[in-house]
């Protein structure tokens, strides 16, 4: 049987085993087993060999451990007064912008990216707090939902992110590498975000309504103190990666402690909220790590029927350009996104598009960052776009108008795409600088 044979009966299967209702792991589990034994005729004692063979050895990556710690972190901030204290930080610094407190949005969803490493955790947790504020104060209802949905992504460009551990891990590449790689892009994104912002509050000023006071340089002090315990967590997690103190595992447990005693100092650390931080950080992990591993077999089982290479084989005999292969992956990644969640569509695409993209000569780091940027995207986007979701829980409104108001925002990350395309070295400079010189 050819591989695009092969393929279709693939796609076909996952259609039928997660449209029929059942858990995405076990839906996986079952797609692979139906390729070897239906497809390839492997006997099931053999299937059961490389079965048991492949989640043990995926289970136990060491790079695997950090999900549920950072995890964990974005739990107790997310319960705690974090987020408060973001909030009433950035607002003295973004008053006189153009689109004013438009722009915590932006910036409170960066900050916070940069130690949940989940775009939902991102989109919820400064979403309670922005939502209520602006729409109350009578910000334009469209670009304070819109811009919590643009921004609420960066929790997956933003390092540390869950995607790109779950992308280094079946890739084999450096986490630390894509870590260092996204966060330039992630700025480029949130620049993007708040340069339109700032033009719409140029063009009409009605977005934002009057200034209530004069800027007072008393309020930077306290402002600045509310920043502090969120800078500092930032500053643990990924000043001991970039610095190669620690692995991005080593991290993410120095980060949970650094969280739990920065709860403790600001007095907000209950047996509650240390409770239901464990459990929801212990659902979380149990589901995004189930779906690794069963992906991994689902991986070996494509790998046995050679489709990812005869797949690599055939496009490549197409003789697309790079940029025309980029090209056709971001349509295919677009169109996987209306169906389908981020870490699914990593683990489903990587054993067919990563080969493509090494033979066409991109480099496995910037492909990644391309990967998690078509992912954001698929975040804003109807009908499965999470990111809508947890803001139709915050406002009450229809999905229609949340990914109406998210549209812009959805062009704009698109344009960051078509950069790092052009430019790969908005991605590549920053690991290239700081390991170079080691």
């Amino acid at each position: 049987m050819d591989a695009l044979t092969i393929g279709m009966i693939t796609i076909a299967l996952i259609g039928v085993f997660l449209g029929s209702g059942v858990w995405i792991f076990a839906g996986l589990l079952l797609v692979g087993v139906s390729i070897l034994v239906f497809v390839l005729g492997f006997p099931l004692d053999r299937v059961g060999f490389i079965m048991k063979g492949i989640l043990w050895r995926a289970s136990n990556s060491w790079e695997i451990a950090s999900i549920p710690m950072f995890i964990f972190m974005g739990e107790m901030i997310y319960r705690s007064d974090m987020s408060d204290r973001i909030f009433r930080g950035l607002a003295v610094f973004v008053e006189h912008l153009p689109g004013r407190l438009l722009h915590t949005n932006i910036a409170g969803c960066t900050l916070f990216a940069a130690v949940s490493g989940s775009s939902a955790a991102t989109t919820a947790t400064i979403g309670k707090i922005t939502t209520r504020t602006l729409l109350g104060r009578g910000y334009h209802s469209g670009l304070a939902v819109g811009s919590l949905a643009g921004a609420g992504s960066l929790g997956l460009l933003i390092p540390p992110s869950i995607v790109m551990i779950i992308y280094g891990v079946l890739a084999e590449v450096s986490i630390a590498r894509l870590f260092a790689a996204g966060l330039l892009p992630g700025l480029l994104v949130a620049f993007l975000y708040s340069s339109y912002i700032g033009i719409r509050g140029v063009m009409s000023e009605e977005i934002a309504p009057s200034r209530g006071k004069e800027f007072d340089m008393h309020e930077i002090g306290p402002a600045f103190l509310d920043l502090v315990p969120i800078m500092f967590l930032i500053a643990v997690v990924l000043g001991g990666i970039y610095t190669g103190v620690t692995t991005p595992s080593e991290a993410a447990a120095v980060g949970v402690v650094a969280t739990i005693v920065v709860t403790l100092l600001l007095r907000r650390l209950t047996f509650e909220i240390f409770w239901n931080s464990l459990m929801s950080a212990i659902a979380v992990s149990a589901m995004v790590v189930s779906i690794v591993v069963s992906a991994a077999f689902l991986s070996t089982a494509m790998g046995y029927s050679h489709v990812p290479r005869n797949l690599a084989l055939l496009i490549a005999s197409w003789e697309l350009t790079p940029f025309a292969l980029i090209a056709v992956l971001a349509i295919f990644y677009l169109v996987l996104g209306l169906f389908l969640d981020g870490i699914s569509i990593t683990v489903m695409s990587l054993p067919i598009t990563l080969p493509l993209a090494l033979q066409a000569g991109w480099d496995p780091i910037w492909f990644g960052i391309f990967l998690v940027i078509m992912i954001e995207l698929a975040q804003i986007t109807p009908p499965v776009g999470f990111n809508l979701f947890v803001i139709q829980g915050l406002t009450g409104w229809n999905i229609g108008r949340i990914a109406a108001a998210a549209a812009p925002f959805f062009l704009l990350m698109c344009l960051a795409a078509v950069f790092i395309v052009i430019w790969p070295e908005i991605a590549l400079w920053l690991p290239g600088q700081i390991w170079q010189s080691r």
